[in-house]
């Protein structure tokens, strides 16, 4: 999986940055499963998909604070 812009994922609806983060979850375990069993060829790939996966929640929280107003 190559590694997403911010601005990727920006452009993205809450609906469909929810399954996003669904789909990298998924894969994180599963390559953190291949790692454990030495079939992992690439362990670089487990970076980048974590490093994703913290831009997504990163936006999510922009949002969220964005909707309450900037308030916490």
């Amino acid at each position: 999986m190559a590694k997403k812009k911010l601005h990727e994922f920006h452009d993205l609806t809450d609906l469909e940055l929810t399954a996003k983060y669904n789909d990298l979850k998924n894969e994180l375990f599963n390559l953190r499963f291949q790692q454990t069993t030495g079939q992992l060829k690439n362990p670089l790939l487990i970076r980048t998909v974590r490093k994703d996966i913290a831009r997504i929640l990163t936006i999510q929280n922009e949002r969220k604070v964005k909707k309450q107003g900037g308030q916490k």
